[in-house]
């Protein structure tokens, strides 16, 4: 089965479990730049971002046997939230790794959805080496959050909504981490909207998969600390995203953090609404390209809104 038909099939595990995330005119960005500038709302989704698409739809494809054992992933954030929500729609026992330096109020979060959390290592590597260990050890399925063609056919369903929600779409501007999103939404409108420029925004801090796409090969990125840290990390070997990232993405563009910054506070100001930084990296890249989109009509993901309190001081500080 092709991706593009892998996404038609998980709209129908994602519909009955998942919102209908709005795409919403910004008035203020179309003023601002003259574009007719749309901001699709998966920070509206069901765990506040978009992974709960492809944890769902991952989960939904496993057998009675493998529901039965159980799964497993390593997480801080959203991912692990994603898996926990899903797995405990379907009624299956999840258990999430966390970094020893995880937020308190995203493990708190992971635990209200049921999920076993259990802290592990002082460096995300060491977390999920010792989930897929684990997870081998016990007959339990590891969910990855991006190196799984099912869990990037859950993300792709944001394609299927952008077509129906916004006829003639010129641009969609995504940020770019492990590169399951960007591969999902990509994927589909190459089928159904080709005329729509698929952009990848990544942060100059952490640009892993805007580089290895550059090498056209899975490279070690040197990455420091980012506001957009949902995106942050570099990509595993073998990782099935580079050659969709490289047959899907029209432009990659590179975000500075004080870009991210702007781009987060003038939209908690104007549209009164709290966005996690990844998606303050696709405003700004955006912002950055404006004057090729006037009179063009463009949407941008804001792909979550978990932020935390320390992150949001410093944003606002």
């Amino acid at each position: 089965m092709s991706l593009y038909d892998s996404i038609l099939s998980a709209e129908q595990a994602v519909r009955k479990h998942l919102r209908l995330t709005p795409a919403e005119h910004s008035l203020f960005l179309s003023k601002k730049t003259g574009a007719e500038v749309y901001l699709k709302l998966e920070n509206y989704q069901v765990t506040g971002s978009f992974k709960a698409r492809g944890a769902i739809n991952k989960l939904s494809y496993l057998n009675n046997e493998e529901k039965a054992r159980g799964v497993i992933t390593a997480s801080s954030g959203n991912h692990g939230l994603g898996v926990a929500s899903g797995a405990k729609k379907l009624g299956i026992h999840s258990t999430v790794y966390v970094p020893e330096y995880a937020e308190r109020s995203k493990v708190q979060a992971i635990e209200l959805e049921g999920a076993e959390v259990k802290s592990i290592g002082d460096d995300c590597v060491i977390t999920e080496s010792a989930a897929r260990e684990d997870a081998e050890q016990f007959g339990k399925v590891y969910i990855s959050p991006y190196n799984d063609l099912d869990v990037i056919a859950g993300q792709g369903t944001i394609g299927i909504e952008l077509v129906q929600q916004l006829e003639q779409l010129d641009a969609v501007f995504v940020s770019l981490g492990g590169g399951g999103l960007i591969s999902g939404i990509g994927a589909y409108l190459k089928e159904a909207s080709p005329q729509t420029k698929v952009i990848a925004c990544s942060p100059s801090q952490s640009p892993a998969m805007h580089e290895c796409m550059k090498a056209k090969k899975i490279i070690d990125v040197a990455c420091s600390p980012t506001l957009s840290d949902a995106t942050a990390g570099g990509v595993e070997e073998g990782a099935v995203t580079l050659n969709l990232c490289c047959s899907y993405i029209n432009q990659s563009i590179l975000i500075e953090e004080t870009e991210i910054k702007e781009a987060m506070l003038s939209t908690i100001n104007q549209h009164h609404m709290l966005i996690e930084g990844a998606a303050g990296v696709a405003i700004a890249a955006f912002l950055k390209e404006q004057e090729n989109y006037k009179g063009k009509r463009v949407a941008i993901l804001i792909c979550g809104g978990n932020i935390g309190v320390d992150k949001l001081r410093e944003v606002i500080s």
